[in-house]
């Protein structure tokens, strides 16, 4: 069966912070390119499960995990699997804090970053999400960003000097930073974005025009 559309990209990864509505964009891509048979996955929902049944957090909590939460290895194999796909497979839909990361190099893959400017705005999400008050989500939000960077930045420095740094897309001067702009084809503000035309730019993003039709 043909696809309803042609696709400049075979696959699609995002990467957004808690609150910028990463997970929301893979929700509408998956309605959205169902019919065409691409799969979503959303790391952090597959990590979560994965510590609350090895008991590593309390699952009974509305706050996500950390990913101090699990070890290393565990990590490192989830993570080479995701870029694996990327690189062998076609029409997968990857978000997570990573996913753009994972696919540097990948010229097969839209990286995509989900960004929201305003702080407040990620908060106020985050506290209806996971039903927490405002400070709560702050320092979640904060403990988390720095303790997951830390341990990244150390199991992935070779990676970031292979997949950045020599390439030329950031100098070795530049601190490791996964969710620096010019590791993404595109960043997408949802403050000032809405839901439609966030889906909107990602759909422009991997369609394939086809040629005007001569006369």
């Amino acid at each position: 069966m043909p696809n309803i559309r042609d696709y400049k990209y075979a696959n699609i990864a995002i990467s957004g912070l808690p609150g910028s509505g990463s997970t929301t964009l893979l929700r509408l891509l998956k309605e959205e390119l169902d019919l065409d048979g691409w799969r979503g996955y959303s790391g952090g929902e597959f990590m979560r499960a994965y510590a609350a049944e090895k008991g590593l957090f309390d699952a009974s909590k509305k706050l996500h995990h950390f990913a101090t939460d699990y070890e290393d290895d565990f990590d490192r194999q989830i993570d080479m699997g995701v870029r694996e796909k990327l690189q062998t497979q076609k029409k997968w839909i990857f978000e997570a804090w990573l996913a753009g990361f994972l696919a540097q190099g990948l010229d097969n893959t839209l990286k995509v970053l989900v960004i929201c400017s305003d702080d407040a705005v990620r908060i106020d999400r985050i506290v209806n999400r996971d039903e927490v008050n405002v400070e709560e989500a702050k320092h979640h939000i904060k403990q988390r960003y720095a303790d997951n960077l830390a341990k990244w930045a150390r199991i992935y420095a070779k990676e970031w000097q292979e997949w950045v740094v020599e390439p030329g897309t950031l100098s070795e001067h530049n601190p490791i930073d996964f969710w620096n702009p010019k590791l993404y084809d595109v960043v997408i503000d949802t403050y000032s974005t809405n839901q439609s035309k966030t889906l909107s730019i990602v759909l422009d993003a991997i369609t394939q025009k086809k040629p005007a039709a001569k006369i």
